[in-house]
Parts: structure tokens; sequence; C-alpha cells
């Protein structure tokens, strides 16, 4: 993992994990200058609430509800309901 990978993954899904988050901070006395930046702008986004620490869904997971929710379901018990 680099800090380039990690804030661009942070940021495209708007989540970081507590592994990442340790990752960052046990490794940061490594981190050139450029790095550095990168995990600051990092921090400052958290900070702003446009990255926030918890988890990712897979996007099996995501592809799955997906199917239920606009194939499976209204075919089932909310056949009918307008959604």
């Amino acid at each position: 993992m680099t800090v380039g990978e990690l804030f661009l993954e942070s940021l495209s899904t708007g989540v970081i994990t507590e592994d990442e988050m340790q990752w960052l901070t046990a490794h940061q006395q490594g981190f050139s200058r450029t790095e550095e930046a990168a995990a600051v702008r990092l921090g400052r986004l958290v900070d702003e609430g446009i990255v926030n620490l918890g988890c990712r869904v897979s996007g099996r997971l995501l592809q799955h509800r997906v199917v239920r929710d606009h194939w499976i379901e209204p075919l089932g018990r909310r056949r009918g309901q307008m959604l």
C-alpha cells in the first residue's frame, strides 16, 4: 500500500478504514514530502467529513442488493406497491 493509493481509494469511496488509518500513522516517519502532503490533505478531508472512518462494502454485496431491490422484490412481497 502507498499513501497515493490510500488517498485515492479513500477519496473515491469516501471511507478510510481503521486499519488504513493505523497504517498511515505507523509509517508517517518514512513519508516523502509529497506523501506527507497527501496524508495531511487526507486528514483534513476526514476533519471536514468528506472522508469518514468506517468500512467499505464489497461490490458483490452492493450488486446483490441492486438485484434484490430492482428485480426480485418487485415480483415478490412488494408486488403492486409503488417504490
